[in-house]
């Protein structure tokens, strides 16, 4: 049986004797720019079950939770949760009104009050932000280094066009040696870089500022996303770990029975990217239209084969929820490979370009002396 995400009544959590609590919870949950990031939400979710399970009501174990954080914009938001329950409202509903909880949370939160079953609902979404947290320090750990090494080699380059070739240049001028194009090419490139090199540092620094007011911008985020979707090695990691979060989305809505359409809907309010965005909203028009999911998913480049004949199989078995279980099973072993991979492609190829970078700087310094040696032997 299906529910209707439309007319679900507002229903209070039940009350239960309380408990004690436990000691894990006095650990300080560490917020980066925003009072609830993935990671705030996935211990609170996944303290949250553990205390419901255990017998401690909502109203407790929330001011558990409250008293284990040590910032203030958090404990100042989670008391204006505990204070709406304590005032008859629904958990739902008093994470509605914080606006950093998206519409897929607000309704998974409904139906568990709704069902009975609120600590396995906390325990999933628990369980769905520790898998996208993961998926981020892979994603964090494939990239770090190849960035340093690129980020070093700009220094280098910079120095020595900075720096090193203004010196030959001096030496060149003096000697009146007629320089080869390549020679001029760099020399043109080292006055490019003394002239208008803090232009080119305030201008990065400035784009790295304003980038959060960028991501605000759907025309950007449709660039950027489509962008990096289409780069060798990342574009496919990248899909990886976003279709890892779908899987495992539609398998906790559909645990939950929420019909088809509405975890559609649900799914692409709370993944933040546009290509998958725009694939849900084409796959949803086409359920809408009587096709099944699994025709709807064949329509888009987006969604793989393997993915598609798994859905196939779950619409004629009536295991939509194991089967999308497994299949973000595969996804995440999927990324954990591709981010070992995409590391050691990366490394050596950063250092092939530096060192062509570096030797095209060198050759362009050197063969005007062999010239000037030659020309005085």
């Amino acid at each position: 049986m299906a529910f209707n995400l439309d007319n679900i009544e507002k229903q209070a959590p039940a009350i239960k004797e309380p408990s004690t609590g436990t000691s894990f919870l006095k650990k300080e949950i560490v917020l980066f720019d925003r009072t609830f990031s993935n990671k705030v939400k996935e211990d609170l979710y996944t303290e949250l079950s553990v205390l419901l399970k255990a017998g401690i009501t909502l109203k407790d174990g929330l001011e558990l939770i409250q008293s284990s954080h040590k910032k203030k914009q958090t404990k100042a938001a989670l008391q204006e949760i505990y204070n709406a329950i304590i005032s008859g409202e629904s958990l739902s509903e008093a994470l509605k009104k914080q606006k950093q909880f998206t519409d897929y949370e607000y309704y998974s939160i409904k139906i568990g009050e709704e069902t009975g079953t609120l600590f396995q609902v906390t325990e999933q979404l628990g369980n769905f932000y520790a898998r996208k947290n993961e998926q981020h320090r892979n994603l964090v750990s494939a990239l770090t280094y190849p960035v340093i090494i690129l980020s070093t080699a700009v220094l280098v380059v910079v120095f020595m066009l900075r720096y090193v070739v203004p010196m030959f240049q001096d030496i060149f001028r003096q000697q009146g040696v007629e320089l080869p194009a390549i020679t001029k090419f760099i020399i043109s490139l080292s006055e490019f870089v003394g002239s208008y090199g803090w232009l080119m540092l305030v201008a990065i620094i400035a784009m790295m500022a304003s980038k959060p007011l960028f991501n605000k911008n759907k025309r950007y985020k449709q660039f950027k996303d489509t962008l990096i979707l289409k780069l060798p090695f990342i574009g496919n990691f990248v899909k990886a770990i976003y279709l890892s979060q779908f899987t495992q989305a539609v398998s906790l809505l559909t645990a939950s029975k929420v019909p088809v359409v509405n975890s559609i809907q649900l799914v692409k309010q709370m993944i933040d990217f546009y290509p998958l965005q725009h694939a849900l909203e084409t796959v949803e028009q086409h359920i809408l239209r009587g096709q099944s999911l699994s025709q709807s998913l064949g329509q888009h480049e987006l969604f793989d084969d393997k993915m598609i004949a798994l859905v196939k199989v779950a619409e004629e078995t009536n295991q939509t929820e194991f089967i999308f279980d497994r299949l973000n099973m595969q996804y995440n072993t999927q990324v954990q490979q591709q981010s070992k991979m995409l590391s050691t492609i990366m490394e050596p190829f950063i250092i092939l370009i530096v060192g062509v970078l570096v030797g095209v700087i060198l050759i362009a310094m050197y063969l005007p002396m062999f010239k000037l040696s030659s020309v005085m032997g």
